[in-house]
């Protein structure tokens, strides 16, 4: 909105015109400039919105989130046992200690074996309908099969392996759970995307 001087030629007809203007330009932005988009939320989106710096809202159906991608330096990535035996999952917990927001891109890029340098299949049932955003100090998790389960020639067994977060996001390394690491079988291993929680169906593989 310009500022406009008063002049002593200019007649008081054109001032209250300017004002008129001037007011009408003003009012124009009116509210909702901070709307968050409600009408487009859902269960993944809400929690997505609430991760308080107002930088951090998601568009649903695949937009992008505002919030930065997570690196190795914003989260802590750990490895837990996941059900009983025959221990064929882990789950990965990359939790946002940044004291930011910031974007889970993706899914882990695992690699387990020096043997097999390609990164471990992710499953497309996994994949979440909105980024996930975290904030400080909250978790994402993300499901890793191992095997099929049982001893078979084809596992090796694995005491660390590194992780790379998508999105440019860096390696970091992991310990694997338990006093004797984990049995991997690279014919069998996938993994899912990073998400808030554990979902069944969609985590079930």
């Amino acid at each position: 909105m310009r500022t406009f001087r008063s002049r002593t030629t200019v007649l008081a007809a054109s001032g209250a015109a300017v004002l008129a203007l001037s007011l009408t330009a003003c009012g124009g932005s009116g509210t909702g400039v901070r709307s968050s988009g409600a009408a487009e939320e859902t269960t993944t989106v809400k929690l997505s919105a609430a991760q308080g710096s107002g930088s951090g809202s998601v568009k649903s159906g695949g937009g992008k989130a505002s919030s930065p991608v997570c690196t190795a330096e914003d989260v802590s990535v750990s490895a837990g046992r996941h059900g009983g035996p025959p221990y064929t999952h882990i789950v990965l917990t990359a939790k946002n200690t940044s004291g930011r927001s910031c974007t889970m891109a993706g899914f882990p890029e695992i690699q387990f074996l020096e043997s097999h340098r390609e990164n471990v299949p992710p499953v497309a049932k996994s994949k979440p309908s909105a980024p996930v955003v975290l904030k400080a100090g909250a978790p994402a998790y993300a499901l890793v099969k191992l095997s099929d389960g049982g001893a078979h020639e084809e596992n090796e067994i694995v005491t660390d392996f590194s992780v790379t977060l998508q999105g440019g996001g860096g390696m970091t390394a992991v310990k694997a759970p338990g006093e004797g690491g984990i049995a991997v079988d690279p014919a069998k291993w996938a993994t899912g995307y990073w998400t808030y929680e554990l979902r069944n169906g969609a985590d079930d593989f």
